[in-house]
């Protein structure tokens, strides 16, 4: 016999997983709610709903239709989340780029993804002048001005300003329903190698995503609790990634949310302050420049709570951030998996234990959120002990990952190699399910027949205390195949030598924690760390630099 399917009554309705759909509840029951933009605006969900309906009227006035894609460039704002709803609510596709590549890169993302409009703000009209010449499928551009201003076109032909086409249309607009499969959104990855790949997401899965993410977050008793009373403040680019999906979820609750624009150390914190914000996510680099900054000498932070994801959580960082009162907590994901997919916690137990016990829990991976089927595995595709020891490659199902990279079905083959998408990630899963990333597949260091992670080593090199930051490569060794080298970034007016690097490192291997082959030969002090666009240590760049 076969499965039974439901019956349908002809006059039901089949409630497709629509991102409009996000926008009942806060229409329903936050209707007065604030969306703050820096100090320049204030509305209510209310004007967000009107606006949402005069931007797709404005786009259908430029002749967007369904299936077409409206790319955007702009920094953090009220805009950006207006476009997050009426494009893929149009049945339009919303590119988000990624204002940090270079022109070039840019260029290849807009014609890769057949952008057909595109929405710009201001300052980034030069770099959209020297590509201009080169767009082979946009055909208009609307600009995007805090005060309305219009500025030297460069040659670039506007279509008009954001404010002043909105102004022109009404806010009645009928959207509809479609297959909820339709692709909604694309965004493209960083390319450390080679040429940025393009991840997509259906509204589904955007749909799928902000559910299951509100569930772990709002199950959590105590620690890394979102629930309505929250004010939210998104400090990861609204282009990487959805903001990690947070804005999804912030709508759908009806919280109130804080869009800072261009990031700012002190402006963040002032916001933070002043509108009092509950809950943020970030990459450590962020936290680290936000809490240095001189306003946040002066902010209470013991209401904030604070995600952070993009690269690995330095236990010394989760220190100094529970020193100040603030509850921070790591997520795991990546560009291609819309992103979420764990994230750490600590349990009602141990919330009151020593901040050093509560750090080693706040900065583990952690525990899969509803819906995700995540697994280590070997190279066989056999699963390995979940006793918190025995290593293998992160490999997931969930229903919101991306199913391919955008026309390159080599790489999508690759991804989805034996039909789980494999995330190039090294981990361990302990017997309570929670999973500690080690390294990546390319960063992990074998010497000495053992393999070594450099992000252990980084977290035990910035435990010292007068380090910043640390970056480990492996650099080729004749007898040893590789050996560690460590790249530490000073604090400001703080030394040590490399013997006290070093030492803290073989510290660890006397007490049995790390192998002896993980002390790192050479230990080079540096200014700064290379980065890509979001933010993440650019370890293949720090190890051309170091190859010459």
């Amino acid at each position: 016999m076969q499965p039974e399917t439901v019956k349908i009554t002809p006059s039901a309705y089949a409630y497709p997983l629509l991102i409009k759909q996000l926008l009942h509840t806060p229409l329903a029951t936050a209707l007065d709610q604030e969306i703050v933009y820096r100090d320049s605006l204030r509305m209510n969900y209310g004007e967000f709903a009107r606006r949402i309906g005069r931007l797709a009227n404005a786009l259908s006035g430029q002749g967007v239709e369904p299936g077409n894609t409206v790319a955007v460039m702009d920094w953090d704002s009220h805009r950006y989340l207006e476009c997050f709803f009426a494009v893929p609510m149009m049945g339009a596709v919303l590119q988000t780029v990624n204002i940090r590549l270079s022109p070039e890169q840019i260029l290849y993302t807009l014609n890769h993804a057949k952008a057909d409009v595109v929405l710009v703000n201001v300052e980034f009209i030069p770099v959209l002048a020297i590509i201009k010449d080169q767009l082979e499928t946009v055909k208009k551009f609307i600009l995007i001005s805090d005060d309305g201003a219009e500025m030297a076109s460069f040659g670039i032909p506007y279509a008009g300003e954001y404010e002043a086409l909105l102004a022109k249309e009404s806010a009645d607009f009928d959207f509809p329903d479609f297959d909820e499969n339709t692709r909604a959104t694309t965004f493209y990855t960083t390319g450390t190698t080679g040429l940025p790949k393009g991840v997509y997401f259906s509204h589904r899965q955007l749909v799928l995503h902000t559910l299951a993410v509100t569930a772990h977050l709002a199950s959590a008793p105590a620690q890394g609790r979102l629930h309505r009373d929250d004010v939210y403040m998104p400090i990861t680019p609204m282009f990487h990634v959805h903001a990690w999906g947070l804005p999804y979820i912030a709508t759908m609750l009806g919280l109130k949310q804080v869009y800072p624009g261009r990031y700012a150390p002190d402006t963040l914190a002032q916001y933070i302050r002043d509108e009092k914000v509950t809950f943020s996510h970030c990459v450590p680099t962020i936290l680290h420049m936000l809490l240095a900054s001189a306003t946040a000498k002066e902010v209470d932070f013991s209401n904030w709570k604070v995600i952070i994801g993009g690269a690995a959580f330095p236990k010394s960082l989760a220190i100094m951030a529970l020193e100040r009162g603030i509850d921070v907590f790591a997520g795991y994901g990546m560009s291609e998996t819309c992103p979420i997919l764990t994230i750490a916690s600590v349990s009602s137990e141990l919330i009151d234990s020593e901040i050093d016990q509560q750090a080693d829990l706040r900065i583990k991976t952690g525990y899969p959120i509803p819906l995700v089927d995540l697994r280590t595995v070997d190279g066989y595709m056999l699963d390995v002990a979940r006793d918190g020891k025995s290593s293998g490659e992160i490999v997931v199902r969930a229903p919101w990952l991306t199913m391919g990279y955008l026309h390159n079905p080599a790489a999508s083959d690759d991804l989805w190699l034996g039909g789980r998408l494999h995330t190039g990630d090294i981990g361990v899963i302990d017997s309570k399910g929670c999973l500690q990333v080690t390294d990546r597949l390319k960063d992990v260091i074998k010497t000495g027949g053992e393999w070594v992670s450099s992000l252990e080593l980084e977290n035990i090199i910035t435990q010292h205390p007068a380090v910043s930051e640390a970056a480990v490569i492996g650099v080729k060794d004749d007898k040893w195949g590789e050996r560690p080298m460590a790249m530490v970034v000073l604090k400001e007016g703080q030394t040590a030598s490399a013997e006290d690097i070093k030492g803290i490192v073989k510290k660890f291997a006397d007490d049995g924690h790390i192998s002896r082959y993980a002390i790192p030969d050479q230990v080079r002090f540096v200014q700064s760390l290379a980065r890509t666009s979001v933010g993440k240590i650019n370890k293949k760049a720090i190890r051309e630099e170091i190859a010459g």
